[in-house]
């Protein structure tokens, strides 16, 4: 199968990005693919072997089979590559246009898995330019984010009410939509587990959970080797992670995610909340999605050949109906 990794992109992300991208070629190379690198520049040109390419509508992309969109954050992961890559007419891997985009808006997401009934911390939504909502009732602390940014890009956390003016003005340079979440209960563990599959039939792996040796899970505890380790399995109860595993495969349902995504949770005692879904988590060597499903008996070039082996499928599934 002849597969094109894209990396980079035009998101602060772009670096982490070229690194997922250069693990996912290593990793279906492993597994006997032809694989065909391109990279999304900051300006937003796409270029592969010193190329600059020439995108046409129902052309596909470089004679690819499959295209992996490794890109993390806004035009990438939010559902506008995936809108391009459905324009171009070639079957991908991950979620859709609007699964990718619901899942990238940390409000829209809160929203719709209140719908569903999900537990969750509490939140608000903060608009550039409009009044600030009252959040007495989150209690402290409190934590300020970029609606639709990844990687912890833009987070402050919040310990006294004066704070949250400038954490609203940072992380409004990031973005004009902004989420302001409770804490979580005091003592609760970080767990995070990753799904596969299909929408309607989606898999899940052992739970891990993330230890830091920093404050809090920020950019660099993500990315930088020792800023974090992963205990695996969590250290949950029997009866926490057969629930952190029913809510996973839910919420991904809920959202019509497709191929993959890595589940966030908060863990207090029996007590789960769900935190987000990912739908395009990191790929680096200390990313957690892949490790995960090494834990779980997946290995990773074959992790890389079955999320392709899904992309076709819904590829061809798709072009079955007439819209």
């Amino acid at each position: 199968m002849r597969v094109a990794v894209l990396g980079g992109g035009r998101s602060s992300e772009h670096d982490v990005s070229l690194s997922s991208a250069a693990s996912v070629r290593d990793g279906l190379a492993a597994a006997g693919h032809d694989v065909v690198a391109v990279e999304v520049a900051r300006d937003g040109t796409w270029w592969s072997g010193g190329n600059e390419l020439a995108l046409r509508p129902g052309r596909g992309l470089l004679g690819c089979d499959v295209v992996f969109p490794g890109l993390h954050g806004p035009f990438g992961e939010d559902g506008t590559v995936q809108g391009l890559l459905e324009l171009l007419g070639v079957a991908y891997v991950g979620s859709g246009v609007l699964a990718s985009a619901v899942c990238m808006d940390k409000v829209v997401f809160k929203d719709l898995m209140a719908r569903a009934r999900m537990a969750q911390v509490d939140y608000r939504l903060a608009l550039a330019g409009e009044p600030v909502p009252d959040v007495r009732d989150l209690g402290l602390p409190l934590w300020v984010k970029p609606a639709r940014l990844g990687s912890s890009v833009g987070i402050v956390k919040v310990v006294a009410h004066p704070e949250l003016d400038a954490a609203l003005s940072h992380a409004w340079a990031h973005d004009p939509r902004v989420i302001i979440e409770a804490g979580a209960p005091p003592g609760a563990l970080e767990v995070e587990c990753s799904v596969l599959g299909p929408t309607d039939a989606p898999r899940v792996s052992v739970a891990g959970e993330i230890c830091l040796t920093s404050e809090w899970y920020d950019y660099a505890a993500k990315y930088e080797p020792g800023g974090m380790e992963l205990q695996v399995p969590a250290r949950i109860s029997g009866a926490a992670a057969a629930r952190v595993s029913a809510l996973a495969a839910a919420a991904f349902r809920a959202a019509g995610c497709s191929g993959l995504a890595r589940a966030d949770f908060f863990v207090d005692g029996e007590d789960v909340l769900l935190n987000e879904l990912n739908t395009m988590p990191g790929q680096t060597v200390t990313s957690v999605y892949g490790v995960l499903w090494g834990h779980s008996g997946l290995e990773y070039p074959a992790l890389m050949d079955e999320l392709c082996q899904i992309a076709l499928a819904r590829f061809s599934a798709g072009a079955a109906h007439r819209y």
